[in-house]
């Protein structure tokens, strides 16, 4: 997710954005619009220029030919094959800055950055719940805690993740269809199931929607396995289904980021291992009570609050009735910081 602007003086004469993977990047696009009154301005964009040959010519070549002066960016690429386009700008004379507003380009393209530099998928953990911490009442209902709008943002998340986990235990009690539903991401979505005893039924509705599933599980019932890959889904073997084995695999599979959706079992097994990037919360106005209600952590917990991971960056916003409250694991944000040489 890039974006440029080129100046000449104090008038933006040049803007462009990367609009989707193997189009043009947001350089080329801003330098398109700017035309030769490019030449002598300044470029501002959000990411350091790429210096290959990918999908699309190296920008660089673009910068150089247009006689952009002066480029200022927030941040390093943290690919070595794409790297190395600020050098190669400063040895052809152009005036190099970066580091400005880095901290918000980083938190723009964390699903970008964070399999770059810790080499494995983005994790995004999602739930929605009420005031007072429950994710369902004690008699397991849940649908629907957040408000239209507050639902529309949970759906939102899905249109910006490669893939959607959940476990066993939210396919078997909402029979989920996992799937996108606003149309903006323009292809399906991945959809993962962690099923260590294979319960999955072949004809739960997540397969009655277009995109491919995997499931992962320490099962060796080939009867199972068959009727599910009978469904198209792809049953993949693990020793232990463990969040640091799922990632792994997901990685190796070009999956960049992925969002948790649960259940309270699955979020407490991501916090637990360390491997989560970014918490989403729909809190909702209501008040559930009740000893047994589930929340949307389980697990055994941790026993002393100084051991109790924190969030950093907090962010609330509103949508409708329902606060969404927005944290990142803390340090994530200073560890990409540190990678990207902001």
């Amino acid at each position: 997710m890039v974006g440029a602007l080129v100046v000449q003086g104090e008038e933006i004469v040049g803007r462009g954005w990367h609009r989707q993977v193997g189009g043009p990047h947001a350089e080329v696009e801003a330098l398109r619009t700017a035309g030769p009154r490019a030449r002598g301005a300044t470029l501002y964009v959000t990411l350091e220029p790429c210096n290959h040959q990918g999908r699309t010519p190296p920008c660089v070549d673009a910068v150089l030919a247009a006689g952009i002066s002066r480029l200022v960016a927030c941040h390093r690429d943290p690919h070595r094959v794409a790297a190395g386009g600020f050098e190669r700008l400063r040895a052809s004379g152009v005036e190099v800055e970066h580091g400005i507003l880095a901290d918000e380009a980083i938190r723009l393209n964390l699903r970008f950055l964070i399999p770059a530099v810790l080499g494995r998928p983005a994790v995004t953990l999602k739930w929605a719940m009420s005031l007072d911490g429950r994710i369902a009442t004690a008699a397991g209902e849940s649908q629907w805690i957040s408000s239209p709008a507050g639902r529309r943002w949970g759906l939102a998340q899905r249109e910006e993740h490669d893939a959607i986990l959940v476990g066993s235990g939210t396919v078997l009690a909402d029979n989920p269809r996992l799937d996108r539903r606003l149309g903006l991401a323009g292809r399906p979505n991945v959809r993962v199931v962690l099923d260590r005893r294979l319960r999955t039924p072949p004809e739960a509705r997540l397969f009655q929607v277009e995109g491919t599933v995997l499931i992962y599980t320490e099962s060796t019932d080939w009867e199972r396995c068959q009727a599910l890959e009978e469904r198209w889904a792809r049953v993949i073997g693990l020793p232990a289904v463990e969040p640091v084995a799922v990632l792994a695999d997901l990685h190796k599979r070009g999956i960049r980021s992925v969002l948790v959706e649960g259940g309270g079992e699955i979020h407490a097994s991501f916090v637990r291992a360390g491997l989560y990037d970014r918490v989403g919360v729909d809190c909702a106005p209501l008040l559930i009570g009740g000893r047994s209600a589930p929340g949307p952590l389980g697990g055994e917990g941790f026993p002393a609050l100084a051991e109790a991971p924190r969030l950093e960056r907090i962010e609330t916003r509103q949508r409708g009735g329902d606060v969404i409250l927005l944290g990142y694991r803390k340090g994530c944000l200073q560890e990409l910081l540190s990678s990207v040489g902001a």
